[in-house]
């Protein structure tokens, strides 16, 4: 049975930060076991995503810990607002509260820069989604956090799809065979995307059968002429340096797809702290 989302990244990240050898806490003696209340508090304004790994760090310390979401996932939350609160002993605060912030600041962060480039093409048809430009081993749930911020699944690693990109072309005309031979020993039910940057290229790749064009580095007037020439049976996929600033051009010159690395290897960690306070 799979684990649940976050398991053992949450169990990584623990014994990363050695939580069950917090030897400060150990100071405060039987205090430390006593019942506490710990807040999320939104310092800035920004969508809400992993609550739910916020709560296995948590739960994975102290079992019996609750964890109350005062903002839905993937809701946008206000400076000052309580995003969730967290009830266990003060020891389970104490060893959590990094952990869990770092996996809710990022995962938040994510997600909010993903709504963004989601709402810039909002009418135009095209989806945002991200690329392979991922934190290593937290993919899974950055791809999560893309989601809750309303983009689409991609290709999820080499195993997932076929993507040709531009050191396959150069490796095959080295070795002088056309993109038409290699695909032909594409394994069945596999899917089939090529990225293309020249129009000889493109028609290449329409020659052979693609249905998935990645149009890698191009100007939106490119991308719209590259639609046209390709037909309504073609999804193309924009990439190469898009920002959310700069998709709705992209979705405006039909494309289908907008993938936009930055969602993942650079949104900014969504301004948060957290406090904790004794049960009287």
């Amino acid at each position: 049975m799979a684990e649940p989302l976050g398991a053992e990244e949450v169990r990584r990240a623990l014994a990363e930060d050695h939580a069950d050898h917090d030897v400060t806490t150990r100071l405060l003696g039987a205090r430390a076991e006593r019942a506490a209340v710990g807040r999320f508090i939104a310092e800035g304004r920004f969508v809400v995503a992993g609550l739910p790994i916020a709560a296995r760090v948590f739960q994975q310390i102290e079992p019996l810990a609750r964890v109350e979401a005062a903002t839905p996932e993937g809701e946008w939350t206000q400076p000052g607002a309580t995003v969730a609160s967290v009830h266990a002993s003060a020891r389970a605060h104490l060893a959590g509260e990094r952990v869990a912030l770092n996996f809710l600041q990022h995962l938040s962060g994510v997600a909010t820069l993903t709504r963004r480039a989601v709402d810039a093409v909002a009418g135009t048809g095209a989806r945002i989604t991200h690329t392979r430009k991922t934190t290593p081993g937290l993919r899974t749930l950055e791809r999560y956090a893309v989601r809750v911020g309303g983009g689409v699944d991609n290709r999820v690693s080499l195993a997932d799809a076929i993507l040709w990109k531009d050191n396959h072309w150069a490796m095959v005309a080295a070795g002088e065979r056309s993109l038409a031979d290699a695909l032909r020993h594409a394994p069945a039910g596999v899917p089939v995307m090529v990225e293309v940057e020249t129009d000889a290229q493109l028609e290449q790749a329409l020659a052979a059968g693609v249905r998935h064009i990645l149009a890698d580095n191009q100007p939106p007037a490119r991308i719209a002429d590259w639609v046209r020439r390709a037909g309504p049976a073609v999804t193309i996929q924009a990439s190469g340096g898009i920002t959310a600033e700069t998709a709705r051009a992209y979705g405006e010159a039909g494309a289908a797809l907008i993938s936009i690395g930055a969602l993942t290897h650079s949104a900014p960690a969504a301004p948060m702290r957290y406090e904790i306070a004794l049960v009287a």
